[in-house]
């Protein structure tokens, strides 16, 4: 009787271990989470009217196909918002700012002490292009021309904010030098055209969709920013680049200098390898599908550019794949 209780202690021991086994070498994130965990994926963008939304359904149509979990882009306030959201579980999978991802990841500016630590970088997409807006009526032909005027800063807690914050500070102004207002690409759209306010700060991939519904109506302006200017600021925020925005864009009759931060995909780091690395893939394989003139722009080669936080194991896996080849 005690050589059999042994031999079904050491059975039970040895299936234990077995199980303990099976479940360790599957291909888990860091909460245990296997990719058959998931039956519904969603990708955080922005507003409707910028390039995150178009670009978010175009890669959940991308990602449903290749890994047959339901995916769907979700409209949201954009970058700042998004890095939070998934700290809170509130999306698998966002668009945000390059300058925005590095702050959430550092607990500054806008984050305030707060770091973000539980989210990783599938890539870099594109260039997004810090716009102020205006109408050609309305007179604003310089930084300069912008004092007491109504000027909207971008909604609350977005990379917008930033952006126009710094573009002020560069051009000897802050925000009590003139009048902002916390609007968002359409209500920019929408106040602009009302005459309501004079003009906008918008980062987006050019072309910007408010902005080429603004000019179905009424001439639109580029502010430009200077070429000195432009060195001024990357020099103390080399996370910008100078950017052209090329004659023909809304009407424009002549390129226009402006400076542009990165757009980049980020997603919860609890996610697994093996999904992440599915998901890296359907974008990047893909991507020249895109209708979406930004389309053209993300590439796999390019993925890892300015990119100034952790990148996802499952999609250093397809880099490392891709600059092998």
């Amino acid at each position: 009787m005690k050589k059999t209780k042994l031999r079904l202690l050491g059975f039970m021991t040895l299936l234990a271990l077995l199980v303990l086994a099976a479940c360790n070498s599957g291909d888990s994130g860091s909460s245990g989470k296997t990719k058959e965990d998931y039956k519904f994926l969603s990708i955080l963008t922005g507003g409707t009217q910028g390039t995150y939304y178009p670009l978010g359904g175009s890669f959940a149509d991308f990602i449903t196909e290749a890994t047959g979990i339901k995916t769907t882009a979700e409209v949201s306030q954009a970058s700042a918002a998004n890095m939070t959201a998934l700290q809170d579980g509130e999306g698998d999978i966002a668009f945000v700012q390059t300058d925005i991802a590095y702050y959430a990841s550092k607990g500054e500016l806008m984050f305030d002490g707060e770091i973000i630590d539980s989210v990783s970088a599938i890539g870099a997409l594109y260039p997004e292009t810090v716009q102020l807006i205006t109408l050609e009526k309305n007179g604003i032909k310089t930084y300069a021309d912008l004092k007491g005027k109504k000027i909207s800063v971008g909604a609350p807690g977005s990379g917008t904010y930033a952006n126009a914050e710094q573009l002020l500070e560069i051009h000897g102004l802050t925000m009590a030098d003139i009048k902002p207002q916390n609007l968002d690409f359409g209500e920019s759209q929408e106040s602009l055209q009302a005459g309501q306010i004079d003009a906008a700060f918008i980062t987006a991939g050019t072309p910007t969709g408010a902005v080429e519904g603004l000019n179905a109506v009424a001439s639109v302006f580029v502010v430009p920013v200077e070429d000195a200017k432009a060195d001024e600021l990357i020099a103390k925020y080399p996370y910008y680049a100078k950017e052209v925005i090329p004659a023909g864009t809304y009407g424009l009759t002549e390129d226009t200098p402006a400076v542009s931060v990165g757009a980049m995909l980020v997603i919860q780091n609890e996610v697994p390898e093996d999904l992440g690395y599915e998901i890296t893939k359907a974008i990047y394989d893909n991507a020249s599908k895109i209708q979406h003139a930004k389309g053209k722009l993300i590439k796999a080669e390019s993925g890892l550019n300015g990119i100034g936080i952790p990148v996802h194991p499952g999609a250093q896996k397809y880099f490392d794949e891709v600059n092998k080849k």
